[in-house]
């Protein structure tokens, strides 16, 4: 399976804002041919999926929490996949994880590729 890498955590103060970005290290792993999420885990609790993209890009669920706050989104020219998060909150400080796999419902499955996570930090 390919790795996934993200970039673009940091500290925040909370009302700002950060997008994160997920590349693949081999440049012949399309994003565009899989379904993306993001995914985050908060120390002492377990993971959970806060977005996802449909292959087709046609398709985007929300966790409740994230709803009109956070948007995911893909580039295709790039390769690139993107997580915008604006009004954070200090409850929104997690390592963000993104994941690729054939469909939405895969992600959770030993289909998926993942990458290391980066750290958001939002400060109240």
């Amino acid at each position: 399976q390919v790795s996934l890498v993200e970039s673009g955590g940091g500290l925040v103060q909370a009302g700002g804002s950060l997008r994160l970005s997920c590349v693949a290290s081999e440049r012949t792993f399309l994003l565009s041919e899989n379904a993306m999420g993001w995914f985050r885990q908060a120390p002492g609790k377990e993971r959970e999926l806060v977005a996802a993209i449909s292959w087709s890009g046609g398709e985007t669920n929300y966790a409740d929490a994230v709803k009109g706050r956070f948007t995911v989104s893909r580039d295709d020219a790039r390769n690139t996949g993107y997580l915008q998060m604006n009004s954070l909150r200090p409850e929104d400080t997690a390592v963000y994880y993104c994941a690729a796999a054939p469909t939405i419902g895969t992600l959770r499955t030993a289909l998926a590729s993942w990458g290391q996570g980066t750290q958001v930090t939002v400060s109240s």
